[in-house]
């Protein structure tokens, strides 16, 4: 059993020609207008590549033919057909056109002679309709021809311009082109959270015998879902986006687009496809038959398909989609603020949740205060759901704010970065007398590297017009430490977490005149050539303390 491409040159038109000469003698009008139709449709019709999948291309009401022929061999001549449509539904049907057994099959290969092609222009030609089919899913006919025939392909697209592939294959002992798909295909929902949902499906026969060649790949979206890997590509590409050929050529980055992100973690690749239209995230995760899609949005539904790619033929199956929504976000905890009352809150920096702070107002004037602690901090304040203020802080931070009373304030706290993050609150009226010290204008420690020795070193700092307390502690660290502990160091909390060890002296000092407030002092005893991390801690009345930025001086080796 094979396909004959001498069939497309001579024979064809040998068969033509007896048709021919049966149509001269046909005595009907219906006789003659049936041969010219077959004659039309032979000669518009393409050759069918066996064992190749081929890309069609439909104009919209035009029709297309491909034919392939099938010779006579041994016993049944058993023929596949897939035809997937890559966008709108089409409708496709196979016809067979049935002639002389021996004229085909000798024609085919050459070896007819003058009688036999006689008998077989007595003998009528005729079509018939094998199998038909409209819609847009992946279809497959399965067929046995018992004698020689040619096949007829005919195409049709009634919505738009559109294309579709076509795969033909006579060798049904090799292996398959596209991968074969469980005997329940459907993907089943086992999780749904906030921002997850999470899949299973039975395994492909494919990926059970050659997992080395074979990979599931799972296409999320809000849209709707795809029969095929074929139409969502082209779903993607007409709403403004451009992908890769498949998902499994996805692998290779320089083949993504400027609106495409490829994340790869895990040994699993993901592809998030942006436009004005939505996103759409593509995940192949290898061999695993069960996988939590992870970052969604709380109370949204998505849909989701997997698609066994085998990677040698980039051909793919898709499996029965499903949908699902994920759950509503549960409504945010909120904490009533007392007028005084400081408190600290610690954010989480992976999740980036806010968190919420209420507060009514017992006076016109209210001042809230934020002493940022550890991290970056968001504060985000409304009143009556208008927004009064919204800023990132750093260090001491005062809103001093105007209103009515019994207005209603909402503060939301997120941390801007993946670290947790952690701050000190507090809201009062504004004539209060805060809690927290008056700060100077620069909460910075200045090392004066003349000043340096083998062991000492001389640091200096601002003060305020109030008179205050200032503790100064030293600590030895090395040189891998310094970034860490910069880092992670926790600017609300005072000497209380310090060992006694590591307290250096306490002073009062205060200038009426800014520009002189400035004090300075030299530390002694130290050790040669040594790391030393020295903090400043500045006590207000209220007794809550405001920790100056850290300083890192190094001794001198030699003196």
């Amino acid at each position: 059993l094979k396909m004959s491409w001498f069939w497309f040159y001579l024979p064809l038109h040998l068969l033509v020609m007896a048709c021919l000469c049966h149509a001269i003698k046909a005595p009907t009008t219906s006789s003659r207008q049936s041969f010219k139709t077959d004659l039309f449709n032979f000669y518009h019709s393409l050759l069918l590549a066996d064992g190749k999948e081929t890309t069609v291309h439909l104009l919209k009401d035009i029709p297309k033919r491909y034919y392939f022929v099938l010779e006579e061999g041994r016993g049944l001549a058993p023929f596949t057909i897939t035809v997937t449509p890559c966008d709108v539904p089409i409708e496709w049907s196979l016809l067979v056109h049935k002639a002389s057994a021996s004229f085909l099959g000798k024609a085919a290969r050459g070896d007819h002679d003058t009688q036999e092609i006689s008998k077989s222009q007595k003998a009528p030609s005729m079509v018939s309709t094998v199998f038909n089919f409209k819609g847009n899913s992946v279809e497959t006919y399965m067929g046995l021809s018992p004698h020689s025939a040619l096949y007829i392909l005919e195409f049709l697209s009634t919505e738009r311009d559109t294309h579709i592939t076509v795969y033909l294959t006579t060798d049904t002992t090799s292996g398959h082109l596209f991968p074969e798909l469980p005997s329940d295909p459907r993907l089943d929902v086992i999780g749904i959270g906030h921002t997850t949902v999470t899949l299973t499906w039975k395994h492909s026969p494919s990926v059970l015998q050659h997992k080395e060649n074979t990979q599931y790949c799972l296409l999320v979206n809000e849209k709707h879902n795809y029969k095929s890997l074929c139409a969502a590509e082209t779903a993607i590409r007409s709403s403004g986006m451009k992908l890769p050929p498949t998902l499994a050529l996805s692998l290779s980055p320089y083949l993504l687009e400027p609106q495409q992100v490829m994340i790869l973690s895990n040994s699993e690749l993901s592809i998030i496809s942006k436009a004005s239209s939505g996103e759409v995230r593509q995940i192949c995760m290898g061999t695993k038959n069960t996988y939590t899609v992870p970052n969604l949005s709380p109370s949204t539904q998505y849909y989701f398909d997997v698609f066994v790619v085998n990677l040698l033929t980039n051909a793919s199956a898709a499996y029965t989609g499903t949908f699902a929504r994920t759950l509503e976000e549960p409504e945010p905890k909120v904490m009533e603020l007392k007028d005084g009352k400081v408190i600290q809150v610690v954010l989480d920096g992976k999740k980036q949740n806010f968190y919420n702070l209420q507060y009514q107002a017992r006076h016109k004037k209210i001042q809230f205060t934020f002493q940022l602690c550890r991290g970056q901090v968001q504060v985000h304040i409304t009143k009556n759901g208008k927004t009064v203020a919204l800023e990132n802080i750093t260090g001491l931070k005062y809103f001093s704010l105007k209103g009515k009373f019994l207005d209603t304030y909402l503060v939301q706290l997120r941390s801007t970065e993946e670290s947790n993050s952690s701050v000190k609150v507090q809201v009062s009226p504004s004539f209060h007398k805060p809690s927290f010290p008056l700060l100077p204008d620069s909460l910075k420690i200045k090392s004066f590297s003349k000043l340096r020795t083998c062991n000492s070193v001389t640091i200096a700092w601002l003060g305020t017009q109030e008179e205050s307390k200032y503790c100064v502690y030293k600590k030895k660290i090395e040189e891998d430490q310094v970034w860490t502990e910069l880092r992670s160091a926790d600017r609300c909390s005072g000497p209380e977490s310090r060992h006694k060890s590591e307290k250096v002296l306490c002073k009062y000092f205060y200038d009426v005149n800014l520009q002189r407030a400035v004090t300075t002092e030299t530390i002694k005893g130290l050790d040669s050539g040594t790391l030393y991390l020295f903090d400043v801690y500045l006590f207000g009345s209220s007794g809550i303390p405001v920790r100056y930025h850290s300083k890192v001086v190094k001794t001198r080796k030699k003196c």
